[in-house]
């Protein structure tokens, strides 16, 4: 029990459950109090849970932050700028979202460069890129948009007024992101690749392959993430999403997931994500000073 990659991540998510419910009460504990750190662990969830699966075939991403904002912006620039349907706009920003997704693995397998290296500049690169294409295309840096009602009660709704749609996506993408990993080969085949890609490579596994098919699940995350916050706030803006960089790496390692690679679950990701988010929504339910 004690081995299993989700245990630690399970008695921290415990632990601080256990704290802010004695300290945080009763706001903590409230219906809002709930919603508050449950929202933000399923917006995480939607980048953290792909994230993990690339971090456990031993690699890194850090450019979920600007393909967030490239996903969202062309979402809002198509439909809040152009008039454009939905049904073009959010398939279109998914899209570009999973294209450079595709771009971060394809660069990684034909260069052989470290994943740091290549989502670092891809990170810089294409916050440069949207910033640039939505000053030229709208004058401004911030695209409102008039969410059809289809899409606001698809990504951006509430339940009960309180809970974001978010945590049905959420959800949704860890039972995907589970099956994957559990009970498809090419689960085996991105645990194998973490343990060790030469072997992996020896043993049959499609590197390159699995390697791109891993970056375009991440891009789509972070799209998916930008395109369900444009529609639960009604804008989007050229910064959107930077913070999620690290937030992502921090939940999935604090979900028990190796920097290394080889090793990790969906469900420690799980733990991971609601401990980042009961820490940093719990302390407002204190009462505490937040600067400390």
């Amino acid at each position: 029990m004690t081995r299993r990659p989700e245990f630690a991540a399970f008695i921290g998510t415990l632990f601080v459950v256990i704290f802010f419910g004695y300290f945080g009460w009763p706001v903590f504990t409230s219906t809002l109090g709930t919603a508050g750190w449950l929202n933000v662990a399923a917006e995480l969830g939607l980048i953290a849970l792909p994230v993990s699966l690339v971090m456990i075939s031993g690699h890194l991403d850090l450019s979920v932050g600007s393909i967030l904002a490239a996903g969202a912006m062309t979402y809002a620039i198509l439909t809040g700028h152009f008039g454009f349907p939905d049904y073009i706009g959010l398939p279109a920003g998914l899209a570009v979202g999973t294209f450079f997704g595709f771009l971060n693995g394809l660069i990684v397998t034909k260069t052989k460069l470290s994943s740091f290296i290549v989502t670092l500049a891809m990170m810089f690169g294409l916050r440069g890129l949207v910033f640039g294409i939505t000053r030229l295309t709208t004058s401004t840096v911030l695209v409102s948009v008039e969410v059809s009602e289809m899409v606001r009660n698809t990504f951006g709704g509430r339940l009960y007024k309180t809970f974001e749609n978010a945590i049905v996506l959420c959800a949704i993408m860890a039972i995907i992101v589970s099956w994957i990993l559990y009970k498809t080969k090419y689960g085996n085949w991105v645990l194998a690749l973490g343990g060790d890609e030469t072997s992996a490579r020896a043993a049959g596994v499609p590197v390159e392959r699995v390697t791109i098919g891993l970056f375009m699940g991440s891009g789509f995350g972070s799209a998916l993430l930008g395109i369900t916050q444009v529609a639960l706030y009604g804008s989007a803006q050229v910064s959107a999403g930077q913070s999620y960089v690290f937030y992502s790496i921090i939940a999935v390692v604090v979900g028990g997931v190796l920097l290394t690679g080889g090793y990790g679950s969906t469900v420690g990701v799980i733990f991971g994500t609601l401990t980042f988010a009961i820490v940093s929504q719990g302390i407002y339910s204190t009462g505490w000073d937040s600067d400390w």
